[in-house]
């Protein structure tokens, strides 16, 4: 059986871990420290945690102010909270300036289930590729995200950390080697190559071992950064395997799609496939249930790269 992990479990965990030795981190939190897990960074350091309230505006303000006084602050709350309520804050207080802000999220794309519409997040790629100086980061597992939260408090510049609700199955070993802005090939192949991101590696990469039985050979890349998004493997991949699928819990615009879209179009065009969110407001109901509605789920990715060579 598979082992799964809450990635906010894990960047929590990896977050208590390092500030022991780094004085600076300080936590914000925006009245949701229980469904976070950051209480648990409250519980260790409580004189560096900052309970702000349901006021995210005011969050990223104070956020702001405390990274230009020499502190690193973590800032969490919903990724749709931070990606909207905050929006004008963080492009204008925190990725203006280029302040070095960690702002940490959990509940991207529909692992909120039940939560419906108002708390799944399928926008907030978009909206935070759009702003200068953004490094957007979405971890696939705990492995991952533990290994990229350590490279994001030792980069500089506003990160936006896209974590989950569900809990994931752990795709890496300890000893993988992660860095922002460069993919990692989980598996590969010459046929087609399947590019997801976050929760959505899983799928694409229990997808492409299975469509060995019909004698397909399917790379996949976890594009981990989106932005600043690995032009390199993204070419390299169109020009061995002559096709791409991309795979994310987002809004079928201005995501992972868009992003690969773009390299594809001005660098070396080939067939290309984006899936997502077909861009509806989603509904309530369980995380899995909502991937296959929305054609997310498993056999749905194999039919689309079947289709997909078919093109090349």
């Amino acid at each position: 059986m598979e082992k799964l992990f809450h990635t906010r479990d894990a960047c929590v965990k990896t977050l208590i871990a390092i500030a022991k030795g780094r004085k600076e981190i300080v936590v914000l939190e925006a009245d949701l420290a229980k469904s976070s897990k950051m209480v648990w960074f409250k519980e260790t350091y409580p004189e560096r945690f900052f309970q702000m309230g349901i006021a995210e505006q005011n969050e990223f303000a104070v956020a702001a102010g405390m990274a230009l006084s020499g502190l690193l602050p973590v800032v969490s709350t919903y990724s749709v909270f931070a990606s909207m309520k905050a929006c004008e804050q963080v492009r204008t207080y925190i990725a203006y300036p280029n302040l070095h802000v960690i702002i940490a999220v959990s509940h991207g794309g529909v692992t909120p289930g039940n939560d419906g519409a108002t708390h799944q997040a399928i926008e907030d790629l978009g909206i935070m590729r759009s702003i200068p100086n953004m490094i957007i980061v979405v971890p696939a597992d705990a492995v991952a995200t533990e290994k990229l939260l350590k490279s994001a408090i030792n980069k500089k510049g506003p990160i936006y950390l896209r974590l989950t609700r569900d809990p994931l199955p752990i795709i890496y070993n300890e000893n993988i080697v992660f860095k922002i802005g460069k993919a990692i090939k989980c598996k590969d192949g010459n046929d087609a190559t399947i590019i997801a991101t976050g929760d959505m590696v899983y799928w694409g990469l229990k997808a492409a071992k299975e469509l060995e039985d019909d004698g397909l050979n399917i790379r996949v890349l976890d594009m981990h950064t989106i932005k600043p998004i690995d032009k390199n493997s993204i070419i390299k991949a169109a020009k061995e395997t002559k096709a791409i699928l991309t795979i994310e819990d987002h809004n079928i615009y201005g995501g992972l799609g868009s992003a690969v879209a773009e390299v594809l179009s001005q660098e070396y065009p080939i067939p290309l496939k984006i899936m997502g969110i077909p861009d509806v407001f989603t509904e309530s109901g369980s995380y899995l249930s909502l991937l296959d509605k929305y054609g997310l789920g498993k056999e749905r990715i194999k039919e689309k790269i079947k289709e997909l060579i078919k093109k090349k």
